[in-house]
């Protein structure tokens, strides 16, 4: 999962670019903007003609952290100095070729005070130079969603696009329809609204493989919520890799392995017991771990159990199912391909460690995020669609439906 204060980093242009070295401005006052200066000193009649532009005012609140930048008409940037308000430390930026703009070379931070000095030289050499402080949009003020996939990453054909906004949402309209999902497949993509906070995106059927997914998030600004502002701005790209649909079958306690529509393995496993059945339906692995504690406290079954290495281990539901390894069985009596025993997870043959020809381990290092796990014939209900990332188990009207904005 990406943070996107920390990742959502948004890339400068084609143009060629240079570090601009630091400016030291002695005649700028902290009430002046901007002052001009001839070849012989100060003079009116001899102004320079290039006209500096900050993008956030002197002295104004509410900045945004993606597109503050300096730009000049009539003449030439000469230099650039951004720091942080009160500590000095620089901020990184880059000059456009032509020397006609900068920006910040990274997305500011929230709620934090800046200072851009600027010089620029018009066609007779005549300098200006602006000064401009600010401060930027604060957390109170603004919204980020948490999204995943990452940028860059190969993941299953279950796999949608899902944000977390950290402020609940009132104005759906206007967040959906600044956040845009394609496909190189052409499949039709559709948002779809769990609550005030999560919006899940993706096609009526599984996403087809080897496809290239692109997700454009336009917020910056975006008024979410009454005095709450968006602030990402920002393009991730994902591929989808091959295609595996594995199904486990609680009445046989097997789980068959689809691999582009061939069947590539056919698993021993033990789902839940009578009194702790696994739930039914399509789940998408979200997340991976070769190793992590399980302890039944976090999902409200007392002390059931406490296993601090459990191994090769993928979430299937934010509630607690994962499918993983199992080397705690009962070495003379393996459940797996016969009898249900866990607590509600999906448990494959291992051992401690995961470091064996297992079929755990098998599975594990064949599985991608995104992979669809379904199962079936268990006397458990169907896990619900915002359990996890599991919007698969309602229909395409039913996600439809739940869209802010128009889908025709």
């Amino acid at each position: 999962m990406t943070t996107p204060d920390t990742a959502a980093r948004r890339t400068l242009g084609a143009c060629a670019v240079l570090m601009v070295g630091a400016l030291t401005l002695t005649a700028c006052g902290a009430d002046s903007d901007t002052r001009s200066e001839g070849k012989g000193g100060k003079d009116p009649a001899k102004s320079s003609a290039a006209q500096i532009a900050i993008s956030a005012r002197n002295g104004s609140t509410g900045a945004s952290i993606n597109r503050t930048g300096v730009k000049v008409s009539d003449g030439t940037l000469t230099g650039v100095r951004m720091t942080v308000a009160g500590t000095g430390q620089e901020v990184p930026g880059a000059l456009a070729a032509g020397g006609t703009s900068w920006k910040p070379r990274e997305q500011l931070e929230r709620g934090t005070k800046y200072e851009i000095a600027a010089t620029a030289k018009d066609a007779n050499g005549r300098a200006v130079t602006t000064k401009s402080v600010f401060t930027t949009v604060s957390k109170a003020d603004s919204f980020i969603g948490t999204y995943t996939p990452d940028d860059g990453t190969t993941v299953g054909v279950g796999m949608p696009v899902s944000f977390t906004f950290d402020k609940a949402i009132s104005d759906k309209k206007a967040v959906q329809s600044h956040i845009t999902v394609s496909s190189s497949s052409g499949q039709r993509v559709v948002g779809h609204w769990f609550g005030a906070q999560r919006l899940d995106f993706r096609p009526e059927e599984y996403w087809k493989a080897g496809s290239k997914v692109t997700m454009k998030i336009d917020l910056d600004g975006v008024q979410g919520a009454d005095g709450v502002s968006g602030v990402q701005e920002k393009t991730v790209g994902f591929t989808v890799g091959r295609s595996q649909v594995s199904t486990v079958d609680a009445d046989t306690q097997t789980m068959k392995v689809v691999r582009d529509g061939a069947t590539v393995k056919t698993v021993p496993i033990s789902t839940g017991s009578p009194e702790f059945t696994t739930y039914n339906g399509q789940m998408v692995i979200s997340e991976k771990y070769k190793k992590i504690r399980m302890d039944s406290r976090t999902v409200a079954l007392a002390n059931a159990y406490d296993i601090p290495d459990v191994p090769d281990a993928m979430r299937l539901t934010q509630s607690g199912t994962f499918i993983h390894g199992n080397y705690w069985y009962n070495q003379g009596n393996p459940p797996f391909g016969r009898t249900a025993t866990s607590h509600g997870c999906v448990g494959l043959r291992d051992v401690k460690g995961g470091r064996a020809d297992t079929p755990a381990k098998w599975f594990y290092d064949n599985s991608l995020i995104g992979d669809v796990v379904v199962v079936k014939n268990s006397p458990d209900k169907t896990v619900a669609p915002d359990n996890g990332l599991n919007g698969w188990n309602m229909s395409w009207n039913e996600w439809v439906a739940g869209s802010a904005v128009g889908t025709s």
